[in-house]
């Protein structure tokens, strides 16, 4: 049985602004599905967000109008480790600024290494996201639940897998890395067929602490040019470890990533 978990009287309802909405307590639901042991030995679940008609939440990186996700474990039993698996997000616009993130629904596939492979699981976790519908609002909900033994696969979660962007290959990717007085701007320059559509990138980095802007991006034929200033908390130049630059690239028929950005 799948134990669903609603806003509740403690769920953080704050809006960011005097001037923000209520969160209706219908404006979205959360369960941990049960998902079933990998071949591997990890756990395959996913945490569902069913949200009401008109509102939405955000990807791990939401663009400038979301608020990024944050998960704490604590409470969890004989969990080592958690790997997300992001499906691929929609663009949208909200208050003339883009966001990135899921309407309607979000089936987040979610994998937990044990740390004693024979024993049980149990997960608990708080969840802080954003959802919206004209104005975002931060939202915390407290979920937990066993994890079966053995499970099955669930038709739900693999659909949410199956849209996890690939890793991409590029024909060439460059990178060009030049310091700013408060960080450095990273242009790239990547020859790789197009996505479709209007194409967005989207430029993160392993450490959270520094601020990612949006990317300009520009497509010449082949080559998808982009460009992002990036600048820590100190506000100045640092060195860069070029191996955990993701850029993201979202177009109107597929997604793909690329990891790592060479010169």
């Amino acid at each position: 049985m799948i134990r669903t978990c609603l806003l509740s009287a403690a769920a953080a309802l704050a809006p960011l602004a005097a001037t923000a909405q209520t969160v209706p307590g219908d404006a979205v639901r959360a369960e941990f599905l049960d998902g079933w042991r990998t071949d591997r030995g990890t756990h395959m679940t996913a945490l569902r967000l069913t949200l009401a008609d008109g509102w939405k939440t955000y990807w791990r990186a939401p663009g400038e109008a979301g608020i990024p996700p944050r998960f704490d474990w604590t409470g969890s039993e004989n969990v080592a480790g958690v790997a997300f698996h992001w499906p691929r997000p929609e663009v949208f616009e909200l208050n003339g600024m883009r966001a990135i993130g899921y309407k309607h629904e979000l089936v987040l596939p979610i994998e937990f290494t044990p740390a004693d492979a024979g024993g049980g699981m149990a997960i608990a976790a708080e969840v802080e996201l954003g959802v919206c519908q004209e104005i975002c609002v931060p939202v915390t909900l407290s979920l937990s639940r066993p994890l079966p033994e053995e499970g099955a696969p669930d038709p739900a979660i693999s659909a949410a897998l199956a849209e996890v962007p690939p890793a991409g290959k590029a024909d060439a990717i460059r990178c060009a890395v030049e310091p700013l007085r408060d960080g450095l701007r990273i242009t790239a320059q990547i020859d790789i067929a197009s996505a479709g559509g209007e194409e967005v990138a989207v430029v993160e980095l392993a450490d959270p602490t520094i601020w990612v802007s949006e990317a300009v991006t520009q497509r010449e034929g082949g080559r998808l040019t982009t460009t992002a200033d990036l600048v820590p908390a100190n506000a100045k130049p640092f060195a860069l470890d070029r191996s955990e630059v993701t850029i993201t690239i979202l177009g109107e028929t597929r997604a793909l990533e690329l990891r790592g950005c060479p010169s």
